[in-house]
């Protein structure tokens, strides 16, 4: 049983990230501290990255379906699940939880919990995806993790 195509993923990624740059711009823009802002920014700017690169793998990827190894049924319900439990699950939401947070360390706490949520999302997506389109998903994942790195850092100032 089919569970998603290559396609389909590629199309959640997409709306991982756009969540992603929808928070930092708005992050951005509420920021008072000049280094914030500047942080922001990049974090925004490194998300659209990752849109140009899912979008290119989405435009190379045909329409034929993944199967895991394991029961199909379960695997969909959980691919799901990580899906909808994420943290922006639309980019009104991000701005939303970017307007709504008490202060830096509580938008940088959001934000540790998206990125955590798109390597978890990522490293299941890489096993699903044609062997070809794995080394540019493991260059994301990499980068994610970086930014956990380096949020955690940011947040620990701001604490």
């Amino acid at each position: 049983m089919a569970v998603f195509t290559a396609g389909e993923l590629y199309d959640v990624a997409l709306g991982i990230e756009r969540n992603g740059v929808a928070y930092y711009e708005s992050l951005a823009q509420l920021a008072g501290d000049p280094g914030l802002k500047d942080t922001y920014g990049q974090l925004a700017n490194m998300e659209r990255h990752h849109i140009d690169v899912f979008q290119r793998l989405r435009s190379q990827t045909d329409a034929e379906p993944v199967v895991p190894q394991n029961d199909g049924d379960e695997y969909r319900g959980y691919l799901e699940a990580l899906i909808n439990s994420s943290v922006f699950t639309s980019d009104h939401v991000a701005r939303d939880m970017a307007r709504r947070a008490a202060g830096p360390a509580e938008a940088l706490q959001l934000a540790i919990g998206a990125e955590k949520d798109s390597i978890l999302f990522y490293s299941e997506m890489r096993g699903l995806v044609p062997q070809r389109e794995r080394s540019a998903v493991d260059e994301i994942i990499t980068e994610e993790r970086a930014h956990v790195r380096d949020l955690s850092a940011l947040k620990y100032r701001y604490s």
